[in-house]
């Protein structure tokens, strides 16, 4: 009778333990899920340009327009506007990781900036903002003054590890992490880390100084600033873009 009743015990107690193992598991599936979800804040998913802005304005031009799920840059017909259109998140940023898609025109160019700063003194965000290369590698001729100057690039000053962009007309997928806080950079483009870099250090400064940003005022400067979406007078696409704060 003895033997029965420790056998009972034992049964029972594994039962709990299971139980208490799968409750356990299924609430760590749900927190996962929601500290992702919190993370990430999301700067354009196909329906508003509430989180933009035009460089040194406060509105966007009929130069970007959603298309279907995209965010498209169309330049304006040649005479008819000169100006620049480069579009800026509305809020600062310092620290972070930023994804989204892109997809650029035949022979087109743009890129992505951050840092960027609208003082007075700037005219466009390329004068305060480093970027990272948004390029057709095949056709423009930025891809032959230099492996700085391709896709994935940190521009004119670090060289993509290989050329992984997807034919053009196609959708590229690309995150950029910025941490001040340990002085790193990274680009990670269709799943292949492209290049790394210091940022906020001498190391960054001596980079900036055998580039052609050396002695430019304002340059890499501001570690806290907008996200850009550079207007290169080319026809460029984005989608899906969203960030997190680090």
């Amino acid at each position: 009778m003895k033997k029965y009743i420790v056998s009972v015990a034992c049964l029972l107690a594994f039962v709990a333990c299971k139980q208490e193992k799968k409750e356990t598991k299924e609430t760590a599936v749900v927190e996962e899920v929601e500290v992702v979800d919190n993370d990430w804040e999301t700067l354009f998913n196909g329906t508003s340009l509430d989180k933009w802005k035009e460089f040194k304005t406060d509105g966007v031009s009929d130069a970007w327009k959603i298309e279907g799920d995209a965010l498209v840059y169309t330049p304006p017909a040649e005479g008819k506007e000169n100006k620049n259109h480069d579009l800026v998140t509305r809020q600062d940023y310092t620290n972070f990781v930023l994804s989204l898609d892109w997809k650029i025109s035949e022979a087109g160019n743009s890129g992505v900036f951050w840092g960027v700063s609208e003082d007075e003194k700037f005219g466009t965000g390329y004068q305060t903002g480093p970027e990272i290369q948004i390029l057709d590698n095949d056709k423009h001729p930025d891809a032959k003054a230099g492996t700085t100057h391709q896709a994935g690039a940190l521009y004119d000053m670090v060289s993509p590890a290989k050329d992984v962009t997807k034919p053009v007309g196609e959708w590229n997928t690309m995150m950029i992490t910025v941490n001040h806080e340990e002085h790193k950079g990274s680009v990670v483009l269709n799943g292949t880390e492209m290049v790394t870099f210091p940022v906020a250090n001498e190391e960054w400064d001596a980079m900036v100084a055998k580039s052609k940003f050396a002695g430019w005022d304002g340059f890499g400067k501001y570690t806290t600033g907008k996200i850009g979406l550079q207007d290169h007078h080319n026809v460029v696409a984005f989608r899906n873009i969203k960030i997190k704060q680090l």
